[in-house]
């Protein structure tokens, strides 16, 4: 092949790579390309799974309000509730960020709990990050919707009430999380139905 036949015939290939291209891209003016349907069934996944946090995040949040509420009415109770309102404080800040957690039953302030992200991250990062609670002795802030019983055992059964109906909707919410975050809900279920225990029963022993 002469030198002016190779020359055509490498004009000619870059010619159809540039059509090829072309071809690949949108044009200007040109409807977007619209979701597959594995798209939208991932992105559906993703919003769920976000609601499903968001949901997990306010029910730790607000039994640590009620624990905050019980600890003002009654302060002698301090040294009994303290030690399971860290344990709550901790779990609410692992549920925000998604980490891992295997909640002593007795809760300590952050005990058995790893975060994803860095323990002195901030910022609202994400919906549920936003609502987590970090997992200082300080008391979280409260709208003062929270109704305490004026007698100390009647609070106290409360509290545990409050402890049960938030397991029971982590292990409800369990079913349909990422198998992490499934692992996480258990962890804190578990140690709920133990503070419940330890709020009533336990007291009596």
């Amino acid at each position: 092949m002469t030198t002016t036949g190779r020359r055509a015939v490498l004009v000619a290939g870059a010619a159809a790579g540039a059509a090829a291209l072309a071809g690949c891209t949108s044009a200007p003016g040109e409807r977007p390309r619209r979701p597959s349907a594995a798209e939208r069934e991932a992105e559906r996944v993703a919003r769920a799974e976000a609601a499903l946090r968001l949901r997990s995040v306010t029910a730790a949040r607000s039994l640590l309000e009620r624990y905050d509420a019980t600890l003002a009415a009654h302060p002698a109770l301090a040294s009994r509730l303290t030690p399971l309102r860290g344990a709550v404080a901790a779990h609410a800040k692992a549920l925000g960020e998604g980490g891992t957690a295997s909640p002593a039953p007795g809760g300590t302030p952050g005990a058995g709990v790893t975060a994803a992200k860095p323990a002195g991250a901030t910022g609202p990062a994400a919906p549920a990050a936003s609502a987590s609670a970090s997992g200082s002795a300080n008391p979280v802030a409260s709208s003062g919707a929270v109704r305490v019983a004026a007698d100390p055992r009647a609070a106290l059964r409360e509290l545990a009430a409050a402890e049960r109906t938030a397991a029971d909707g982590h292990a409800a919410a369990l079913l349909t999380a990422a198998p992490e975050y499934a692992r996480l809900l258990a962890s804190v279920a578990a140690a709920g139905a133990a503070h419940a225990y330890l709020l009533t029963e336990g007291a009596r022993a």
